[in-house]
């Protein structure tokens, strides 16, 4: 539960007119129930379902929702290969290719005819050299709400870059995911709450709803 002075600064933060929530590689191949990154997806099963309500809760309030997907053709053409983590997805046989069920979002979070999506063959973040900062100025964003994998990398970077970005970044740590837990924690309390915004989902969503 937040205090009553914190509940009028969020209100303020997350107000619908700038507001839009981005999903990040919330992908059926990356955190669906049947991934094959086991055990990110054991760790994300908890905030499939808060990122869900989330999603449909901002929707419901007339914000936009963007979902940020990575793409990787069958042949590997224009796909980043200078991050270890690249290899070790491949190797545990994570196929990301357009179109493909595994790399539709997943089906708690869906996608509706007003979302937008935005799908990307390289890097280890949503924002950086991608359309995602030109779609959200387009849209009047100046906050951005933040859910998706992993806390480790993805969703840090995504969070740094778009607070480089001169944008106010919301981070709903019950929508979010990453390995080792205890570590995703540690990351949420000692870096996001230093750049960002950290609350929980049901906050924000109370927002939403007023």
């Amino acid at each position: 539960m937040i205090l009553p002075a914190v509940a009028v600064e969020l209100r303020t933060l997350v107000a619908p007119g700038h507001t839009v929530l981005v999903t990040q590689e919330c992908q059926n191949g990356i955190i669906g129930a049947d991934a094959s990154l086991r055990e990110l997806s054991e760790a994300a099963a908890p905030m499939r379902t808060v990122a869900g309500e989330l999603t449909a809760a901002a929707r419901a309030a007339g914000i936009t929702v963007v979902h940020c997907v990575a793409w990787r053709r069958p042949d590997g053409k224009a796909s980043s290969t200078t991050a270890r983590m690249f290899a070790g997805a491949l190797k545990a046989g994570l196929q990301l290719t357009p179109g493909s069920y595994v790399a539709d979002v997943i089906p708690e979070i869906g996608v509706e005819e007003g979302d937008i999506v935005l799908g990307r063959y390289h890097g280890l973040g949503p924002m950086g050299g991608t359309d995602l900062d030109m779609v959200l100025r387009n849209l009047g964003a100046t906050t951005i709400v933040g859910v998706g994998v992993s806390v480790n990398v993805g969703m840090l970077s995504f969070g740094l870059d778009a607070v480089n970005h001169g944008y106010q970044f919301v981070l709903p740590r019950d929508a979010v995911a990453g390995l080792p837990a205890d570590y995703a924690e540690a990351v949420i309390d000692n870096s996001f709450a230093v750049f960002g915004t950290v609350v929980r989902a049901a906050d924000v969503m109370a927002v939403w709803k007023q």
